[in-house]
């Protein structure tokens, strides 16, 4: 006769090897936090679901993305850092140099991967390119970069260009970087960059409020996603003030801007993607190399110029990947 010990513990082996294997089956659910600053961002974030998707990883099923639009508010991105991190989330993605800052400066443990449209070692995120070091890894863009060049393409569109109006935060690094570097560039082609710092979304919309017909030329965006993110406005702004508008974002050319020139943030977004899934996986950010996009974009809204009586000379046109018309 079995022995009746035997016999339960056979029959407990029997019925917990299903519940087992059945455990060992369900997959498991990352949870990416995405801070940003609203506005053209946003391409970012619809590139980086697209890339995860491209990459095998199913949105609902493999990962949960918490997205946290922080409409221009520094002290807003840190409490969500700081919100994500205490909810056990397992990487942030941060779209902005001076978001990661604030991302990174009130969180302790929580892996990073950001977009920075300004050197991330000068901003001081990562030690280095090849070695970031620390749980930071990301995309390095050009937007500080190609300042100057946009500001002479803007400048080839309008020849009679005068004064050029910019806003930034002052307490940002990577926006007083990109309007040093304009200055340099408004002074080689003879054209007054007028200064405007705000310190907040209310500053900037009584400065803009404030700007008088025929005070500037054109209005033109430096490396600052508080600004950056206030495009609607901006671009509102513009249109009602018959003022030329020069960006890196080719997204909102379309909706009036003049002329854009740098990445694409879908793609940065896409490209931003291979690098979550390997922290994910288990990789250090600290070992991941920054990586850069070296594909960019000239986009020219014809039709804005023909409303603001600007004729863009043919050469110009030609070179452009894309003429809206």
């Amino acid at each position: 006769m079995m022995n009746r010990r035997a016999f339960v513990a056979g029959l407990g082996a029997v019925l917990a090897a299903p519940l087992g294997a059945e455990a060992q089956q369900a997959p498991r659910i990352y949870g990416i936090g995405a801070i940003l600053q609203g506005g053209p961002y946003y391409a970012t974030i619809d590139g980086l679901r697209d890339g995860l998707r491209e990459l095998g990883l199913e949105e609902g099923k493999q990962f949960i993305l918490h997205v946290r639009d922080t409409k221009g508010d520094l002290k807003a991105v840190e409490e969500a850092a700081r919100s994500l991190e205490e909810q056990k989330i397992d990487l942030i993605y941060t779209v902005g140099g001076s978001v990661t800052s604030a991302a990174k400066r009130t969180t302790k443990s929580v892996p990073i991967v950001f977009y920075a449209g300004a050197d991330p070692v000068a901003l001081g995120l990562v030690t280095s390119f090849s070695k970031p070091g620390g749980r930071l890894t990301g995309i390095h863009g050009q937007f500080s970069d190609l300042t100057a060049k946009r500001l002479e393409l803007l400048k080839e569109m309008i020849p009679r260009l005068r004064r050029v109006v910019t806003f930034y935060s002052p307490d940002n690094a990577g926006a007083r970087r990109s309007v040093t570097i304009a200055l340099d560039a408004a002074r080689q082609l003879k054209v007054e960059l007028v200064e405007r710092p705000v310190a907040s979304v209310e500053e900037l919309r009584a400065g803009l409020r404030a700007l008088q017909p025929g005070e500037v030329d054109a209005f033109f965006f430096v490396s600052d996603a508080m600004v950056n993110s206030q495009q609607e406005l901006i671009i509102e702004t513009a249109r009602a003030k018959r003022i030329a508008v020069m960006t890196a974002f080719e997204g909102i050319v379309v909706d009036g801007v003049l002329a854009s020139y740098g990445e694409s943030y879908y793609i940065l977004g896409r490209l931003s993607a291979k690098l979550v899934k390997r922290v994910l996986l288990g990789a250090k950010p600290g070992n991941l190399p920054v990586e850069q996009l070296d594909k960019l974009h000239l986009v020219i809204n014809l039709k804005t110029a023909k409303a603001l009586g600007l004729t863009i000379p043919a050469s110009l046109l030609l070179r452009a990947d894309q003429v809206i018309e």
